[in-house]
């Protein structure tokens, strides 16, 4: 994929001011194998050498992260958990019926494992970074750095070399996984970098569905931060669904950066979700890599108070026959801001390809400001390519309608953005993932 271009813009500034910077050594850094031990060493360089981004970035230019307290962070010693809020009951619960395929459960310091023994038996290997690190060192050598790279920004170099937990999913060739499976990332505590690295390997053939949601409680005056990455690989044939969601508190400063890549044939359907968190700076790529790859993007989002969620998505044909889908809804009240960077990329010799992009917005005070910008960059002569993008208000047609049958004026505009936001519910595939997200829109809007 080629590099997006930099572009710096020129702008009042504030006065200069000491550089900032973690303080994190080498010394945090996690044994592992050659491989894994090689990774960490080249992140941990890059880690060095990269600043913290700022405005005069592009990619940044709409979100301001100066005051990140980076000094004040520090990472979660072992068992850390024990002292911390446990895990909240609702974030546990089965997807289908009573069981889970598998869950895992990372909490600061600390990890729970569950996989039915059936896939076990049949060579699926779900379980979280540290594990594979000890048992499966192969496997981790095709997975770690295979779509992200951590020269792509301080943030991704910061989770690759720091990662102090994280899922490894391995699905075998021709290997069909019916029952879901699920991961928790649970952040509680003050001034705790809780840092990830999601690893994503679906191989030829083979089908699977994978929920990952991030949260924590709110802690008022309090600092935390997340930092991420999540790598995803879908074989040729294959095909992987991928629900990604995040409720962290008001005082989480949450940074990741996501790409996927779909072979030959195979499909993604990747689904986001983002109702928490003080500030998210989230780069989500989907490379459609192999000749008839497809991959659809959904995201939601509902901010309100003083959120700021800022969104970088790119989908990229790289293969002939391709196709991409993308559809970003969001709600916005009190002071709150959402960005939306999209771009879809078609590459010399990518024919016949079909991409689409759209972002909807209602924002639903004075207040509140979306930002929505749609981009293309086609060098294929041979292709079919929409976007578009929309910032409204609540309409007063179905407003009208409601209240004339006797609904109250806060009600029917719940009902409203309900409607709003239901094409993107629809594609959540568990009723009870819908009702819990659903429920924090309810909440957003009294």
């Amino acid at each position: 994929m080629q590099e997006k271009p930099k572009v710096v813009v020129s702008r009042t500034r504030r006065p200069e001011t000491a550089v900032k910077d973690f303080n994190f050594t080498e010394a945090d850094i996690r044994g592992g194998n050659d491989f894994v031990a090689s990774y960490r060493a080249s992140a941990w360089s890059a880690f060095k050498r990269l600043s913290l981004p700022d405005t005069t970035l592009e990619a940044w230019r709409r979100t301001d992260i100066h005051n990140l307290p980076v000094d004040k962070f520090k990472f979660a010693s072992e068992g850390a958990y024990k002292d911390l809020p446990p895990v909240r009951e609702d974030l546990l619960r089965p997807l289908v019926a009573d069981q889970h395929g598998g869950q895992i459960v990372l909490v600061p310091g600390g990890v729970k494992i569950e996989l039915d023994e059936k896939l076990s038996q049949k060579g699926v290997i779900f379980t979280d970074l540290r594990t594979a690190e000890q048992k499966h060192p192969d496997l981790l050598a095709k997975m770690m750095g295979k779509t992200v790279n951590v020269e792509e920004g301080k943030f991704s170099a910061l989770a690759g070399a720091f990662a102090q937990n994280g899922v490894v999913l391995y699905v075998p060739k021709g290997v069909t996984v019916k029952e879901p499976l699920h991961s928790v990332l649970w952040g509680p505590g003050p001034d705790i970098a809780h840092i990830s690295h999601i690893l994503v390997l679906v191989d030829e053939g083979a089908s699977v569905t994978y929920v990952h949601e991030a949260a924590s409680p709110d802690l008022k005056g309090a600092n935390s931060m997340y930092a991420g990455i999540v790598e995803i690989q879908v074989m040729q044939d294959a095909s992987l669904r991928f629900v990604e969601l995040q409720s962290w508190g008001r005082h989480v400063w949450n940074f990741s950066h996501e790409r996927a890549r779909v072979e030959r044939g195979g499909s993604l359907d990747w689904i986001f979700g983002a109702i928490g968190s003080r500030l998210t700076k989230n780069f989500s790529e989907l490379d459609l890599a192999g000749e008839g790859a497809t991959g659809r993007m959904s995201g939601f989002y509902f901010t309100d108070g003083d959120q700021h969620l800022d969104h970088d998505t790119q989908q990229n044909h790289l293969a002939p026959h391709t196709t991409s889908d993308l559809l970003f809804k969001g709600a916005l009240k009190g002071r709150s801001r959402s960005v939306w960077q999209g771009m879809i990329y078609v590459a010399p010799g990518a024919q016949k390809t079909d991409g689409y992009q759209a972002n909807r917005n209602l924002v639903l005070s004075d207040q509140a400001r979306a930002d929505s910008i749609p981009g293309l960059e086609i060098l294929a002569d041979d292709v079919r390519c929409t976007h578009g993008a929309t910032v409204g208000k609540l309409e007063q047609e179905p407003l009208f309608y409601l209240k004339s049958r006797g609904i109250p004026q806060a009600e029917a505009e719940k009902l409203v953005v309900e409607g709003f936001f239901d094409p993107i519910f629809q594609r959540i595939p568990f009723e009870g993932v819908r009702e819990r997200f659903q429920q924090y829109i309810a909440d957003k809007m009294s």
